[in-house]
């Protein structure tokens, strides 16, 4: 099969651009967004074999009218975990094709912590069979840190064999790192096999944030604050504006972006469950909420495109220009950002048949805890994960908890636990608060980044009930209350669902009512998928207990 941005034959593109043999299509009174110069222009532009030749006047064979709207290039995400969304590949990519995505870097660690190589192959076995154009990252920390331990291990020979491989770019976010900063041979090594490399370095500066970027990593999509973005722009990254389910960071990062470092700015959705995908859009969405946080449109819809194509060095996409290309997106009437038809190669993407996607194993070998499994012993002061709104970074809370009060539904203080995936017997608890239950409990086998199985609750029955259905459906996300129970099932490999995203929206709008109901936050499942990130500061739970991530140790939950 041919890949869909694979040049044709230069002869004949150069014919029909000068005019001497017929395009395949003129499309004609439109408003074109030109993001070499941030400015619109009135004009028809000429498509032969699915390649810009130019703008102006062209014989062609076929004529399409777009009656005065407003066209950008196709949409662009720098940087998503396609199994964050629950989606198979074919259904993540008939969705955002909707909302006017046409290309996207996806890094898929999460697939390969459970499958290893095996999931890498099957992330890339879906590229040039779905209305996207799919580039792969690949997974540059699987464990994410040496202490981790998931379904798989990826050393640099195992992705040494990707170089050269169609749709593979470089490597996904450097995860790790301690491993950097101590020079960890494989992970230099792992650094020194591709010239594009992204970054993941949360609240990292100064001298740090020097080492981190001198060692050849290059962005970073993890900056929640404008000062922490400003200094990494300063020091050379390409930033990556991220926008997920519950890392909301436009309104704060956006104002620092101008026309003199835009070049150097993108979107990114990083995590985004389908419900928000289908309700608020995908980089649609971003370049709204750039907008209504301040930026000018043509600014974001830079970002959006040519920007995001630059850092990748892909300059076969991201403007409506000669010899790129034709993939693009027609505007709705009026001032709104808001995608009405998708255009890939210069052919209105028209929402076919689902591709089915066949299910893939989840590795569950695994029991559900018993009660005193899952106990937290001791006394005294004790270290409590706290949730942060709209960020995946927790914050350190320390007070004092009589062991007989957990879980303290008063004080919003709720049992955390892993329980291992792939190994009997290895079950970690520890303390949260800001999930805000009052009774019933929450559980999932979408657990970054090994995707053991993580639950939350008010009581141990239904905490232990909550993991045994997420087992017994090898994958899942569960809510139980009494005797009250909601599944999605998550099919393929535990992290995405085989259903089409239509089925698995609604199964997600059952779980966030049956949450609510137990007096859950908004987005709970994507805050409990992150519970057990360590690295991310400040505080995590693993299937070995409460994990550390500024110390980089595990540590008791009570002191005393």
């Amino acid at each position: 099969m041919k890949e869909p941005y694979e040049r044709t034959d230069d002869t004949s593109l150069i014919q029909a651009a000068r005019g001497l043999t017929y395009a395949d299509i003129l499309f004609t009174n439109a408003v074109v967004f030109n993001p070499f110069i941030g400015e619109w222009e009135q004009t028809g532009f000429a498509v032969k074999d699915g390649v810009v030749i130019g703008p102006g006047r062209f014989r062609a064979r076929h004529r399409i009218d777009l009656k005065g709207r407003r066209v950008v290039a196709g949409l662009i995400d720098a940087h998503v975990h396609i199994e964050s969304s629950l989606l198979s590949p074919p259904e993540f990519a008939r969705l955002v094709s909707e909302h006017g995505a046409t290309t996207v870097f996806a890094d898929p660690h999460e697939i390969a912590n459970v499958c290893g190589t095996g999931g890498i192959d099957f992330m890339l076995g879906w590229r040039g069979r779905i209305p996207i154009d799919l580039f792969i990252m690949l997974p540059s920390c699987v464990p994410a840190t040496p202490l981790d331990m998931g379904g798989a291990a990826l050393g640099p020979r195992d992705l040494a064999g990707y170089k050269g491989r169609d749709g593979i770019l470089g490597l996904g976010e450097v995860m790790n790192v301690q491993g950097v900063f101590s020079e960890d041979p494989d992970m230099m090594e792992k650094i020194r096999l591709f010239p594009l490399v992204d970054g993941h370095a949360p609240l990292l500066s100064g001298k740090e944030l020097n080492a981190y970027i001198a060692a050849g990593i290059q962005s970073d999509h993890e900056s929640s604050g404008y000062d922490e973005a400003g200094e990494k722009l300063e020091r050379g990254m390409f930033l990556f504006i991220r926008e997920g389910s519950t890392e909301k960071n436009i309104p704060a990062i956006i104002p620092l972006v101008s026309w003199k470092n835009v070049s150097r700015c993108s979107f990114a959705t990083d995590d985004r469950h389908a419900d928000i995908l289908e309700r608020d859009g995908h980089i649609d969405d971003c370049i709204r909420k750039a907008v209504a946080s301040g930026l000018e449109e043509e600014l974001a819809i830079r970002m959006a495109t040519l920007s995001a194509a630059e850092r990748f060095s892909l300059n076969d996409r991201g403007a409506l220009s000669p010899g790129r290309i034709a993939d693009f997106c027609i505007l709705a009437p009026g001032k709104e950002f808001l995608v009405e038809k998708t255009f890939r190669r210069g052919a209105l993407v028209v929402p076919g048949p689902p591709a089915s996607c066949p299910p893939l194993g989840g590795r569950f070998c695994c029991e559900a805890p018993a009660v005193q499994d899952i106990a937290v012993a001791g006394k005294g002061s004790a270290l409590v994960i706290g949730l942060v709104p709209h960020q995946i970074i927790t914050r350190r809370i320390v007070c004092h908890i009589d062991p007989g009060d957990i879980p303290d539904t008063r004080k919003d203080i709720l049992k955390a636990v892993v329980c291992s995936r792939y190994r009997k017997g290895r079950v970690g608890t520890g303390l949260v608060h800001g999930f805000g239950f009052t009774s019933g409990a929450i559980a999932g086998s979408v657990s970054h980044d090994s995707h053991n199985i993580v639950a939350v609750g008010s009581r141990d029955d239904d905490l232990i009930r909550a993991i045994d259905l997420v087992i017994r459906n090898q994958g899942g996300l569960v809510v139980v209350s009494g005797k009250d129970s909601t599944v999605l099932p998550l099919g393929c490999a535990g992290l995405m669902s085989v259903q089409r995203y239509e089925e698995v929206c609604n199964s997600l709008r059952r779980l966030n009512k049956h949450t609510e109901e137990i007096g859950g936050r908004e987005d709970s499942f994507m805050y409990l998928s992150f519970l057990a990130l360590s690295v991310i500061p400040s505080l995590r739970i693993t299937e070995r207990g409460l994990f550390d991530v500024d110390r980089f140790m595990d540590v008791p939950v009570f002191s005393g």
